[in-house]
């Protein structure tokens, strides 16, 4: 059985990631988004082991001393991180998987898995990144000016990256994703 592959999947808030990540698991079969590991309590329709799975400070903090994540951090006081082992037993299982995480993260995984496929999903522009941000309607100037900020930082991370995908539209990016998992499927 050919073992799975590990794909990083990464970019600044609004370049439209879950949007894009949401088709492509509808459409490439075996392929399987990772659930990340928090502090924070469930919000309100919030399944535990389905959208987090939902630990204490503590029991975190021993899986950091055990070395069982593949990336974690520490956010607005609340942890957040990959568990390596669900991911390891996906990809021995002959799984693709698909961690989506922010650029910090993407580089903790690449230093423990360089034999990940880091790819980065790229506004077409910082301009339309804004138009995006503030055409969700869902947070204040401050926050966007922050996520601009932050945006920013991330796109200068680009070239660590194994692929850089522009997300003009929905429907390329998507494609160029699935291309590009099928002919690492192809080689394998």
């Amino acid at each position: 059985m050919r073992k799975g592959r590990l794909y990083v999947f990464t970019g600044p808030s609004g370049a439209g990631k879950g949007t894009v990540l949401h088709q492509l698991l509808d459409e490439v079969p075996g392929l399987f988004l990772s659930v990340s590991a928090t502090t924070r309590a469930p919000r309100p329709g919030e399944q535990d082991g389905v959208h987090y799975y939902f630990i204490s400070n503590a029991a975190f903090e021993q899986k950091i001393a055990e070395n069982a994540f593949l990336e974690h951090a520490k956010y607005v006081d609340h942890y957040y991180g990959t568990l390596a082992r669900p991911v390891e037993e996906r990809l021995a299982a002959g799984h693709d998987v698909i961690l989506e995480i922010e650029v910090q993260g993407a580089m903790q995984v690449h230093e423990k898995r360089p034999d990940a496929v880091m790819v980065f999903l790229a506004p077409p522009s910082l301009e339309e990144l804004r138009a995006r941000l503030y055409g969700r309607g869902t947070e204040s100037e401050e926050k966007i000016c922050k996520r601009l900020e932050t945006a920013r930082n991330e796109l200068s991370y680009q070239d660590r990256f194994d692929h850089i995908v522009v997300n003009d539209t929905v429907g390329h990016a998507v494609g160029v994703l699935k291309n590009l998992i099928l002919q690492n499927r192809a080689e394998r």
